[in-house]
């Protein structure tokens, strides 16, 4: 769902500009005024209430929208003819003027940095899981080298390895032997 097409906004809209589609769209599609209408025309106009109140509860908060622009320019890379695509809030390329440009939202500058990017990475869950599945398995490794040397101090006291591999190849010979 683009929330920019639900409230009939353009991607660089104000935030009084979204405060005041949202609420024209909230005064003509509010549940409370369709309670005496038919029930078909009473669900649409709900669930234009529900879409138009979750495009507002996103696009007023600068950091919902900025998750919101990055993730959807993401999914939209190019868009139709060759348009502009997006980095973030307010970051666009414009692949037909070969050029960057940023907008100044709310007078100050309001684009998602690479930093922010990559913390959404590393707080998300896949990279966790990988993290905690990489820790597993280097902690049992740790484990087993450490069982290992255990077990060969135990077997091989005050022996290096050289000296125990010695001392089976001459238990080898001298069994041969017999």
């Amino acid at each position: 769902m683009d929330y920019y097409k639900v409230l009939g906004l353009s991607s660089n809209a104000t935030k009084d500009e979204i405060k005041e589609a949202f609420r024209n769209i909230a005064k003509k599609f509010h549940p409370d005024k369709h309670s005496a209408s038919p029930k078909s025309v009473r669900d649409g106009a709900t669930v234009r209430f529900k879409q138009a109140s979750e495009a507002y509860e996103v696009l007023v908060d600068d950091h919902k929208r900025a998750d919101y622009n990055l993730r959807s320019n993401r999914s939209n890379q190019g868009g139709p003819s060759g348009s502009g695509y997006g980095y973030g809030y307010g970051y666009t390329y414009d692949s037909r003027k070969n050029r960057s440009s940023n907008y100044d939202y709310y007078s100050k500058k309001a684009s998602v940095s690479r930093f922010q990017i990559a913390l959404g990475y590393i707080n998300s869950r896949a990279f966790l899981l990988n993290v905690a599945f990489a820790g597993a398995i280097l902690s049992g490794l740790a484990v087993v080298e450490i069982g290992r040397d255990a077990i060969w101090k135990m077997q091989n006291p005050g022996k290096s390895f050289e000296e125990a591999m010695e001392s089976m190849q001459k238990t080898k010979t001298v069994k041969e032997k017999e």
